[in-house]
Protein backbone atom coordinates (compact mmCIF):
# COMPACT_ATOMS: atom_id res chain seq x y z
CA UNK A 1 0.00 0.00 0.00
CA UNK A 2 2.96 2.01 0.71
CA UNK A 3 4.91 1.19 -2.43
CA UNK A 4 1.63 2.29 -4.28
CA UNK A 5 1.23 5.35 -2.51
CA UNK A 6 4.73 6.54 -3.16
CA UNK A 7 4.39 5.80 -6.80
CA UNK A 8 1.57 7.70 -7.46
CA UNK A 9 3.01 10.45 -5.10
CA UNK A 10 6.23 10.46 -7.66
CA UNK A 11 4.23 10.50 -10.83
CA UNK A 12 2.06 13.09 -9.44
CA UNK A 13 5.53 15.20 -9.36
CA UNK A 14 6.82 14.07 -12.70
CA UNK A 15 3.51 15.56 -14.19
CA UNK A 16 3.60 18.63 -12.21
CA UNK A 17 7.54 19.88 -13.01
CA UNK A 18 6.27 18.58 -16.84
CA UNK A 19 3.32 20.46 -16.62
CA UNK A 20 5.02 24.18 -15.32
CA UNK A 21 8.42 23.43 -17.60
CA UNK A 22 8.19 25.95 -20.52
CA UNK A 23 7.15 25.00 -23.80
CA UNK A 24 9.84 24.32 -25.65
CA UNK A 25 9.34 26.48 -29.46
CA UNK A 26 8.95 24.86 -32.58
CA UNK A 27 11.51 25.91 -34.83
CA UNK A 28 10.24 27.39 -38.19
CA UNK A 29 12.97 27.13 -41.30
CA UNK A 30 11.75 30.12 -43.65
CA UNK A 31 13.33 29.72 -46.97
CA UNK A 32 14.57 32.65 -48.82
CA UNK A 33 16.04 32.73 -52.32
CA UNK A 34 17.99 36.15 -53.16
CA UNK A 35 20.08 36.72 -56.60
CA UNK A 36 24.03 37.03 -56.80
CA UNK A 37 25.13 40.26 -56.07
CA UNK A 38 27.94 40.18 -53.12
CA UNK A 39 26.92 43.57 -50.89
CA UNK A 40 23.69 42.28 -51.13
CA UNK A 41 24.21 38.96 -49.94
CA UNK A 42 27.05 39.98 -47.45
CA UNK A 43 24.34 42.55 -46.09
CA UNK A 44 21.57 39.46 -46.19
CA UNK A 45 23.91 36.91 -44.18
CA UNK A 46 24.34 39.23 -41.44
CA UNK A 47 20.71 40.65 -41.08
CA UNK A 48 19.71 36.81 -41.01
CA UNK A 49 22.01 36.33 -38.09
CA UNK A 50 20.64 38.82 -36.45
CA UNK A 51 16.91 38.05 -37.30
CA UNK A 52 17.40 34.69 -35.79
CA UNK A 53 19.42 35.89 -32.48
CA UNK A 54 15.69 38.22 -32.13
CA UNK A 55 13.84 35.01 -32.91
CA UNK A 56 15.61 31.91 -32.15
CA UNK A 57 11.90 29.64 -33.34
CA UNK A 58 12.87 31.11 -36.79
CA UNK A 59 15.62 29.30 -38.77
CA UNK A 60 16.06 31.40 -41.84
CA UNK A 61 17.29 29.42 -44.75
CA UNK A 62 19.09 31.79 -48.02
CA UNK A 63 19.46 30.42 -51.60
CA UNK A 64 21.44 32.44 -53.83
CA UNK A 65 21.51 31.93 -57.42
CA UNK A 66 22.71 33.81 -60.34
CA UNK A 67 20.66 37.04 -61.82
CA UNK A 68 20.12 35.31 -64.78
CA UNK A 69 18.30 32.06 -63.27
CA UNK A 70 16.38 33.83 -60.81
CA UNK A 71 13.44 33.92 -62.82
CA UNK A 72 13.57 30.41 -64.00
CA UNK A 73 14.39 29.41 -60.01
CA UNK A 74 11.43 30.90 -58.64
CA UNK A 75 9.01 29.95 -61.16
CA UNK A 76 9.78 26.48 -60.24
CA UNK A 77 10.67 26.84 -56.15
CA UNK A 78 6.87 28.53 -56.32
CA UNK A 79 5.48 25.26 -58.41
CA UNK A 80 6.80 23.41 -55.77
CA UNK A 81 5.56 25.32 -52.68
CA UNK A 82 9.04 24.88 -51.30
CA UNK A 83 10.08 28.64 -50.99
CA UNK A 84 8.63 31.57 -48.76
CA UNK A 85 10.51 35.23 -49.44
CA UNK A 86 11.69 35.43 -52.81
CA UNK A 87 14.02 38.74 -54.27
CA UNK A 88 12.49 39.69 -57.34
CA UNK A 89 12.88 42.64 -59.93
CA UNK A 90 10.87 45.32 -59.97
CA UNK A 91 8.07 44.98 -62.13
CA UNK A 92 8.56 45.77 -65.44
CA UNK A 93 8.14 44.99 -69.30
CA UNK A 94 4.11 44.63 -68.96
CA UNK A 95 2.57 44.31 -72.29
CA UNK A 96 0.89 48.05 -74.02
CA UNK A 97 -2.30 48.49 -75.93
CA UNK A 98 0.17 48.51 -79.36
CA UNK A 99 1.60 45.40 -78.83
CA UNK A 100 0.34 42.47 -80.53
CA UNK A 101 0.65 38.56 -79.04
CA UNK A 102 2.95 38.86 -76.38
CA UNK A 103 3.67 37.11 -73.86
CA UNK A 104 2.72 39.02 -70.28
CA UNK A 105 5.85 38.87 -68.32
CA UNK A 106 6.86 36.67 -65.57
CA UNK A 107 5.49 38.58 -62.36
CA UNK A 108 2.00 38.96 -63.87
CA UNK A 109 2.41 35.10 -64.72
CA UNK A 110 2.92 34.18 -61.31
CA UNK A 111 0.10 36.80 -59.96
CA UNK A 112 -2.52 35.37 -62.56
CA UNK A 113 -0.83 31.70 -61.42
CA UNK A 114 -2.07 32.29 -57.74
CA UNK A 115 1.45 32.14 -56.58
CA UNK A 116 2.14 35.39 -55.11
CA UNK A 117 0.77 36.90 -51.75
CA UNK A 118 -1.24 40.07 -52.14
CA UNK A 119 0.08 42.20 -49.27
CA UNK A 120 -1.39 45.31 -49.74
CA UNK A 121 -2.70 45.44 -46.30
CA UNK A 122 0.57 44.47 -44.41
CA UNK A 123 1.65 47.65 -42.53
CA UNK A 124 5.26 47.65 -43.81
CA UNK A 125 4.39 48.58 -47.17
CA UNK A 126 3.54 52.05 -45.73
CA UNK A 127 7.42 52.79 -45.15
CA UNK A 128 7.86 52.85 -48.82
CA UNK A 129 6.91 55.95 -50.99
CA UNK A 130 3.69 55.98 -53.09
CA UNK A 131 5.07 55.81 -56.60
CA UNK A 132 7.75 52.86 -56.14
CA UNK A 133 4.51 50.79 -54.49
CA UNK A 134 2.54 51.97 -57.95
CA UNK A 135 5.62 51.78 -60.94
CA UNK A 136 7.05 48.28 -59.50
CA UNK A 137 5.02 46.25 -56.97
CA UNK A 138 0.89 46.69 -57.52
CA UNK A 139 -0.91 44.97 -60.16
CA UNK A 140 -4.41 45.30 -60.53
CA UNK A 141 -4.38 47.70 -57.99
CA UNK A 142 -2.94 45.28 -55.38
CA UNK A 143 0.55 44.85 -53.69
CA UNK A 144 2.35 42.10 -54.42
CA UNK A 145 5.66 43.07 -53.91
CA UNK A 146 8.15 46.07 -52.09
CA UNK A 147 10.81 47.16 -54.04
CA UNK A 148 13.75 47.92 -51.94
CA UNK A 149 16.03 50.59 -54.52
CA UNK A 150 16.46 51.81 -58.18
CA UNK A 151 19.88 51.54 -59.86
CA UNK A 152 20.85 53.89 -62.77
CA UNK A 153 22.94 51.27 -65.41
CA UNK A 154 23.76 54.30 -67.30
CA UNK A 155 26.79 56.36 -66.06
CA UNK A 156 30.33 55.86 -66.11
CA UNK A 157 32.61 55.96 -62.89
CA UNK A 158 36.00 58.07 -63.53
CA UNK A 159 39.41 57.55 -61.68
CA UNK A 160 39.50 61.25 -60.12
CA UNK A 161 43.21 61.12 -59.72
CA UNK A 162 44.07 60.23 -63.36
CA UNK A 163 41.89 63.66 -64.69
CA UNK A 164 43.71 65.87 -62.65
CA UNK A 165 47.01 64.43 -63.28
CA UNK A 166 46.70 64.35 -67.28
CA UNK A 167 44.45 67.28 -67.44
CA UNK A 168 41.41 66.00 -68.77
CA UNK A 169 38.14 67.62 -68.07
CA UNK A 170 35.37 65.51 -67.17
CA UNK A 171 33.48 65.21 -70.72
CA UNK A 172 29.68 66.33 -70.53
CA UNK A 173 29.71 65.65 -74.38
CA UNK A 174 30.48 62.56 -76.80
CA UNK A 175 33.34 64.73 -78.52
CA UNK A 176 34.58 65.30 -74.93
CA UNK A 177 34.15 61.83 -74.23
CA UNK A 178 36.41 60.63 -77.54
CA UNK A 179 38.92 63.22 -76.71
CA UNK A 180 39.43 62.28 -73.00
CA UNK A 181 39.84 58.75 -74.21
CA UNK A 182 42.55 59.68 -76.60
CA UNK A 183 44.47 61.59 -74.36
CA UNK A 184 44.60 58.64 -71.48
CA UNK A 185 45.55 56.33 -74.57
CA UNK A 186 48.22 58.26 -75.60
CA UNK A 187 49.96 58.36 -72.04
CA UNK A 188 49.70 54.44 -72.45
CA UNK A 189 46.90 54.64 -69.68
CA UNK A 190 43.74 52.40 -71.00
CA UNK A 191 40.55 54.33 -71.21
CA UNK A 192 37.92 51.98 -70.28
CA UNK A 193 37.23 48.70 -68.46
CA UNK A 194 34.51 46.28 -68.40
CA UNK A 195 33.31 42.78 -67.71
CA UNK A 196 33.12 41.29 -71.02
CA UNK A 197 33.80 37.68 -69.98
CA UNK A 198 29.98 37.82 -68.70
CA UNK A 199 28.94 39.78 -71.82
CA UNK A 200 25.64 41.90 -70.73
CA UNK A 201 28.77 44.41 -68.97
CA UNK A 202 29.63 45.35 -72.38
CA UNK A 203 25.70 46.35 -73.61
CA UNK A 204 24.78 47.54 -70.68
CA UNK A 205 27.38 50.07 -70.22
CA UNK A 206 26.32 51.44 -73.29
CA UNK A 207 22.79 51.73 -72.30
CA UNK A 208 23.56 55.38 -71.59
CA UNK A 209 24.59 56.03 -74.71
CA UNK A 210 20.91 54.89 -75.96
CA UNK A 211 19.58 57.29 -73.25
CA UNK A 212 21.19 60.13 -74.09
CA UNK A 213 19.77 60.20 -78.23
CA UNK A 214 16.72 58.21 -76.83
CA UNK A 215 15.28 59.98 -74.19
CA UNK A 216 12.27 59.34 -73.93
CA UNK A 217 12.66 55.38 -73.91
CA UNK A 218 9.34 54.41 -73.74
CA UNK A 219 8.40 56.47 -76.74
CA UNK A 220 11.25 54.99 -78.33
CA UNK A 221 9.80 51.24 -78.00
CA UNK A 222 6.70 52.42 -79.15
CA UNK A 223 7.69 53.45 -81.94
CA UNK A 224 10.35 50.32 -82.78
CA UNK A 225 6.92 48.87 -82.38
CA UNK A 226 4.76 50.66 -84.87
CA UNK A 227 7.27 51.62 -87.29
CA UNK A 228 7.98 55.15 -86.81
CA UNK A 229 11.71 54.47 -85.08
CA UNK A 230 13.86 51.77 -86.72
CA UNK A 231 17.21 50.77 -86.11
CA UNK A 232 19.00 51.67 -89.45
CA UNK A 233 17.18 55.16 -89.54
CA UNK A 234 19.52 57.98 -89.81
CA UNK A 235 19.42 58.28 -86.01
CA UNK A 236 19.91 54.96 -85.16
CA UNK A 237 22.84 54.68 -87.30
CA UNK A 238 24.60 57.40 -85.82
CA UNK A 239 24.26 55.30 -82.30
CA UNK A 240 25.51 52.13 -84.23
CA UNK A 241 28.73 54.55 -85.16
CA UNK A 242 29.15 55.33 -81.82
CA UNK A 243 28.49 52.20 -79.94
CA UNK A 244 31.42 50.55 -82.19
CA UNK A 245 33.85 53.51 -81.05
CA UNK A 246 33.15 52.63 -77.35
CA UNK A 247 33.73 48.98 -78.09
CA UNK A 248 37.04 48.77 -80.19
CA UNK A 249 38.85 52.20 -79.01
CA UNK A 250 37.27 52.89 -75.88
CA UNK A 251 37.42 49.64 -73.96
CA UNK A 252 40.36 48.51 -73.04
CA UNK A 253 42.14 45.59 -74.87
CA UNK A 254 41.75 42.30 -72.60
CA UNK A 255 38.15 43.17 -71.01
CA UNK A 256 37.04 40.11 -73.18
CA UNK A 257 38.70 37.97 -70.34
CA UNK A 258 37.63 39.87 -67.85
CA UNK A 259 34.67 39.18 -65.56
CA UNK A 260 31.85 40.95 -64.33
CA UNK A 261 33.10 40.65 -60.90
CA UNK A 262 36.71 41.50 -61.30
CA UNK A 263 36.18 44.50 -63.28
CA UNK A 264 35.10 46.49 -60.05
CA UNK A 265 38.51 45.83 -58.66
CA UNK A 266 40.72 46.48 -62.01
CA UNK A 267 38.98 50.05 -61.82
CA UNK A 268 40.01 50.31 -58.37
CA UNK A 269 43.37 49.66 -58.92
CA UNK A 270 44.14 52.49 -60.72
CA UNK A 271 45.20 50.69 -63.86
CA UNK A 272 42.76 52.33 -65.86
CA UNK A 273 40.49 55.73 -66.23
CA UNK A 274 36.92 55.04 -66.57
CA UNK A 275 34.38 52.06 -66.06
CA UNK A 276 31.10 52.60 -67.88
CA UNK A 277 28.44 50.54 -65.56
CA UNK A 278 25.69 50.02 -62.88
CA UNK A 279 25.54 52.38 -59.36
CA UNK A 280 25.57 48.59 -58.00
CA UNK A 281 29.74 48.73 -58.72
CA UNK A 282 30.31 51.13 -56.11
CA UNK A 283 30.71 49.08 -52.99
CA UNK A 284 32.82 46.53 -54.80
CA UNK A 285 35.18 49.48 -55.91
CA UNK A 286 35.33 50.96 -52.10
CA UNK A 287 35.68 47.79 -50.80
CA UNK A 288 38.56 46.95 -52.94
CA UNK A 289 40.36 50.35 -52.25
CA UNK A 290 38.53 52.36 -49.87
CA UNK A 291 40.84 55.36 -50.24
CA UNK A 292 40.42 55.43 -53.95
CA UNK A 293 38.98 58.57 -55.61
CA UNK A 294 36.12 58.38 -57.95
CA UNK A 295 33.10 60.38 -59.24
CA UNK A 296 30.21 58.92 -61.14
CA UNK A 297 28.73 61.37 -64.58
CA UNK A 298 26.05 60.26 -66.70
CA UNK A 299 27.43 58.72 -70.05
CA UNK A 300 27.81 61.67 -72.34
CA UNK A 301 26.50 60.02 -76.01
CA UNK A 302 25.20 63.43 -77.29
CA UNK A 303 27.26 66.34 -78.87
CA UNK A 304 24.18 68.08 -76.75
CA UNK A 305 25.21 68.32 -72.79
CA UNK A 306 21.59 68.50 -71.94
CA UNK A 307 21.21 65.66 -73.22
CA UNK A 308 23.19 63.95 -71.14
CA UNK A 309 22.35 65.23 -67.80
CA UNK A 310 20.05 62.07 -67.30
CA UNK A 311 20.27 58.90 -65.40
CA UNK A 312 18.58 56.03 -66.65
CA UNK A 313 17.44 52.52 -64.67
CA UNK A 314 15.65 50.28 -63.18
CA UNK A 315 14.02 49.33 -59.81
CA UNK A 316 16.06 46.63 -58.79
CA UNK A 317 15.67 44.03 -55.75
CA UNK A 318 12.00 43.38 -53.64
CA UNK A 319 10.52 41.68 -51.90
CA UNK A 320 7.53 39.12 -52.44
CA UNK A 321 5.88 36.09 -50.72
CA UNK A 322 4.73 33.01 -51.58
CA UNK A 323 1.28 32.83 -51.70
CA UNK A 324 0.40 29.25 -50.38
CA UNK A 325 3.52 29.80 -47.47
CA UNK A 326 2.98 27.69 -44.34
CA UNK A 327 4.94 30.38 -42.89
CA UNK A 328 3.47 33.43 -43.93
CA UNK A 329 3.49 34.84 -39.94
CA UNK A 330 7.51 34.38 -40.18
CA UNK A 331 7.71 35.75 -43.37
CA UNK A 332 5.83 39.13 -42.21
CA UNK A 333 8.03 39.34 -39.34
CA UNK A 334 10.70 38.64 -41.74
CA UNK A 335 9.44 41.72 -43.83
CA UNK A 336 8.27 43.80 -41.19
CA UNK A 337 11.86 43.85 -39.51
CA UNK A 338 14.00 44.50 -43.20
CA UNK A 339 11.57 47.46 -43.64
CA UNK A 340 12.05 49.35 -40.09
CA UNK A 341 13.75 52.52 -41.12
CA UNK A 342 17.00 51.66 -39.57
CA UNK A 343 17.57 48.45 -41.25
CA UNK A 344 16.63 49.44 -44.49
CA UNK A 345 18.74 52.17 -44.35
CA UNK A 346 22.10 49.80 -43.16
CA UNK A 347 20.79 47.93 -46.21
CA UNK A 348 21.01 51.09 -48.61
CA UNK A 349 24.19 52.19 -47.23
CA UNK A 350 25.36 48.53 -48.03
CA UNK A 351 24.13 47.95 -51.10
CA UNK A 352 24.15 51.17 -53.00
CA UNK A 353 20.72 51.66 -54.14
CA UNK A 354 18.99 54.94 -55.18
CA UNK A 355 16.52 54.89 -51.59
CA UNK A 356 12.23 53.72 -51.97
CA UNK A 357 11.79 54.64 -48.48
CA UNK A 358 11.31 58.25 -48.32
CA UNK A 359 12.81 58.57 -44.98
CA UNK A 360 16.45 56.92 -46.19
CA UNK A 361 19.59 58.51 -47.47
CA UNK A 362 21.85 57.49 -49.55
CA UNK A 363 24.72 58.50 -46.78
CA UNK A 364 27.38 57.37 -48.99
CA UNK A 365 30.45 58.82 -51.89
CA UNK A 366 27.82 57.41 -54.19
CA UNK A 367 24.97 59.44 -52.91
CA UNK A 368 26.92 62.29 -53.41
CA UNK A 369 27.67 61.84 -56.85
CA UNK A 370 24.13 60.48 -58.06
CA UNK A 371 22.54 63.03 -56.26
CA UNK A 372 22.95 66.41 -58.78
CA UNK A 373 21.03 63.78 -61.39
CA UNK A 374 18.39 62.43 -59.60
CA UNK A 375 15.42 64.48 -60.39
CA UNK A 376 17.06 62.94 -63.82
CA UNK A 377 16.23 59.81 -62.89
CA UNK A 378 14.30 58.22 -66.21
CA UNK A 379 13.69 54.37 -66.30
CA UNK A 380 15.47 52.63 -69.08
CA UNK A 381 14.58 50.76 -72.62
CA UNK A 382 14.86 47.42 -71.54
CA UNK A 383 12.41 47.73 -68.73
CA UNK A 384 9.94 48.95 -71.40
CA UNK A 385 11.04 46.64 -74.04
CA UNK A 386 8.73 43.39 -75.31
CA UNK A 387 9.36 41.66 -77.82
CA UNK A 388 7.28 40.31 -80.51
CA UNK A 389 7.14 36.94 -81.08
CA UNK A 390 9.49 35.23 -83.85
CA UNK A 391 12.12 38.02 -84.11
CA UNK A 392 15.86 36.87 -85.22
CA UNK A 393 18.80 36.51 -82.37
CA UNK A 394 20.19 40.05 -83.27
CA UNK A 395 17.09 42.47 -82.57
CA UNK A 396 18.39 44.46 -79.91
CA UNK A 397 20.53 47.50 -79.23
CA UNK A 398 23.39 45.97 -77.81
CA UNK A 399 27.44 47.35 -78.23
CA UNK A 400 28.39 43.99 -77.58
CA UNK A 401 27.69 42.52 -81.39
CA UNK A 402 30.56 44.42 -82.58
CA UNK A 403 34.20 43.24 -82.41
CA UNK A 404 35.96 42.20 -80.23
CA UNK A 405 33.06 41.02 -77.91
CA UNK A 406 31.02 40.56 -81.44
CA UNK A 407 31.38 39.56 -85.14
CA UNK A 408 30.45 42.70 -86.51
CA UNK A 409 32.52 45.48 -87.45
CA UNK A 410 30.28 47.57 -90.15
CA UNK A 411 27.80 50.13 -88.07
CA UNK A 412 25.20 49.64 -91.65
CA UNK A 413 25.71 46.25 -91.61
CA UNK A 414 24.97 45.62 -88.09
CA UNK A 415 21.90 48.52 -88.02
CA UNK A 416 20.33 46.50 -90.99
CA UNK A 417 20.84 43.03 -89.60
CA UNK A 418 19.32 44.69 -86.23
CA UNK A 419 15.91 46.14 -87.83
CA UNK A 420 15.88 42.77 -89.79
CA UNK A 421 15.29 40.77 -86.78
CA UNK A 422 13.48 42.84 -85.44
CA UNK A 423 11.13 43.09 -88.53
CA UNK A 424 10.59 39.61 -88.91
CA UNK A 425 8.94 39.49 -85.22
CA UNK A 426 6.58 42.67 -86.39
CA UNK A 427 5.69 40.94 -89.61
CA UNK A 428 4.71 38.18 -87.90
CA UNK A 429 2.83 40.32 -85.18
CA UNK A 430 0.66 42.19 -87.41
CA UNK A 431 -0.36 39.28 -89.33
Amino acid sequence: MRKTVLLSVVALLVLSVALIQPAVAQTTTLRVLVHQNPPMVEFMEAFNQQFQERHPEIVVDMSVVNAGDLSTVTQTRLSANDIDVIDMFGFSNAAQPYMTDVDPPNWQQLIDAGLLMDITDQPFVANYDDATIRDAGTYNDKVYQINLGRVSYSGIFYNQDLFTANNVIVPTTWSELVQACETFVAANIPCMTAGGKDGWPIFVGAYGLIGSLYADQAGLVEGLWTGTITWNDEKALEMWSRMQIYTRDMIESGASGIAGDAAPGRFASGAVAMFPGGTWYAPAIESAEPEFEWGYIPFPGSENAEDNQYLFGKYDQGWAVAANTPNAEAAMTYLAEFSAPENYQLFVNAVGFIPTQPTAQLDTHLGEEVAPYLANFRVGYEQYWVAPRGVGQYANPWASYFQPFGTFDDPQALADTVQADLQSGLDVAGS
